[in-house]
């Protein structure tokens, strides 16, 4: 399978199932996009006849460009099959260990959300907090259920985790007591909001969390109007944006994340994300709502080409600002063309429901943090573990291959079949698909490979 597209004056051809990029001239741009149903000689004719007026183009140029498309392919770097299809494990029979939860320690909020699918935190249920011993028991359940994986990931989540931090603080302390005995090694990271956060908690998250993620939607109306506090008094965005500072500063603008969403009333989100940058945030992450269609945040088929004309201008912007020495990463634009995940991560995604569970208040497990509340979707407990064996298969076979929408779409290996419960939300099928989701990580896709092209471009200038 090959795509091809036009980006900021790139031609780039890429072959999809070896992970190969090219960025070509517009010769052998056509050349590509006539191989499969046409033999070399007709193909050799349709260029003379295209580029007839261009005189460096000639049959020589012609016909050793069709030898050099000939040869990507005989070397597997174009049109390359997909060897995974049919020799694809069966994934209900892998023996998957538990590598992260993300701990509801707190089904609360003081802000009031107007997009929030946890229900201002309550998640359809009930406001609660965890206990030191519910949290205890699910650390317990994630060592004895990670086999011999020795790094594991725990993130404190809510609603809102600092309304609950003094057990976050003796969960990290139990965490890190256990880590010799058990030969493993926690990541704690921790998603806020950023209301509650102050000196002595930066403190302490910079000492123990590998990651922080801050919740901030961009622009100050952009943020306030959908963002507000629960009385509905005062601005989050002047609140929070000053600690947000001081966090990105203290962590050596590493290490975090500013984490906004965008949505239909901000469809210029590119506004919102340089806007960020402006504040000197460096590490960005803005994206769109998901909502059913009835509610008027909601983004809509309609909205699609304006949010994609956005990732083109987010994109260019991005290269003008990194070659002004102004340079910042925007989270989706973010992929590794020579390395990344092994194959079986990058068919299944999150591992959510078998490597990656939620754990609520009271010890519930749920597949991940989205379908908490949701007791179709209840796993077990961590004092039992998982009992719900059946819908953890289920899980298990999650994967692009499952999805029919996934199997002909060259973003596959990079979004790994998309997010099982936006599928579930919009189509009823874990393995089914949200396909405004789709074309927008598409989109995020093509502007990421255009990023690689440039910078590749940029680099080997300043070589010669």
């Amino acid at each position: 399978m090959v795509h091809q597209y036009k980006s900021n004056g790139y031609n780039i051809v890429l072959d999809v199932n070896s992970g190969c990029v090219h960025v070509v001239d517009d010769l052998v741009y056509d050349i590509v996009s006539l191989w499969e149903k046409n033999p070399p000689e007709e193909i050799a004719s349709a260029m003379l006849e295209k580029y007839a007026g261009t005189p460096e183009i000639t049959r020589e140029e012609v016909e050793q460009a069709i030898a050099d498309v000939g040869q990507l392919v005989k070397d597997g770097a174009l049109f390359s099959e997909d060897i995974y299809r049919d020799a694809v494990i069966d994934f209900k029979k892998r023996n998957a260990v538990v590598k992260a939860l993300c701990l509801h320690v707190a089904h609360d909020c003081n802000l009031g959300c107007k997009y929030c699918f946890a229900d201002e935190g309550e998640y359809m249920g009930r406001r609660a907090l965890m206990s030191f011993e519910v949290g205890k028991q699910a650390l317990d359940f994630l060592i004895q259920n990670s086999g011999s994986r020795v790094n594991l990931e725990v993130d404190f989540f809510g609603g809102e985790p600092l309304m609950n931090f003094d057990v976050v603080k003796q969960l990290v302390a139990y965490g890190r007591s256990q880590e010799k005995e058990h030969n493993k090694k926690f990541r704690f990271t921790i998603t806020t909001n950023g209301v509650l956060l102050n000196d002595e908690i930066l403190d302490f998250v910079n000492r123990e969390m590998g990651n922080i993620v801050l919740s901030i939607d961009g622009r100050k109306e952009v943020n306030d109007r959908m963002r507000p506090f629960r009385n509905g008094n005062g601005s989050s965005y002047d609140l929070i944006l000053p600690k947000f500072k001081k966090v990105a500063e203290s962590r050596g603008q590493d290490n975090y994340y500013v984490r906004g969403t965008y949505t239909h009333f901000n469809k210029d989100f590119a506004s919102d994300v340089l806007h960020l940058a402006d504040q000197g945030f460096e590490q960005i992450s803005v994206e769109p709502v998901v909502a059913p269609p009835s509610q008027p945040y909601a983004i809509r088929e309609e909205d699609v080409p304006q949010l994609c004309e956005e990732y083109d201008r987010l994109a260019k912007e991005l290269l003008a600002r990194r070659k002004a020495g102004k340079g910042f990463h925007f989270f989706h634009f973010m992929i590794d063309l020579t390395g990344g995940p092994c194959i079986y991560k990058r068919i299944t995604g999150c591992g959510a429901g078998t490597e990656y569970m939620a754990v609520t208040p009271w010890g519930d497990l749920y597949p991940c943090h989205q379908f908490v509340g949701n007791t179709d979707f209840l796993l077990g407990n961590v004092y039992e573990g998982v009992k719900n064996t059946g819908l953890q298969d289920k899980f298990k076979l999650c994967n692009v291959y499952a999805r029919e929408s996934c199997k002909d779409c060259f973003a596959k290996f990079w979004c790994s079949g998309g997010c099982s419960a936006n599928a579930y939300h919009f189509s009823g099928d874990i393995n089914g698909n949200y396909e405004i989701g789709c074309e927008l990580q598409r989109k995020r896709l093509e502007c990421a490979i255009m990023i690689k092209a440039a910078e590749a471009e940029a680099a080997q200038a300043e070589q010669e």
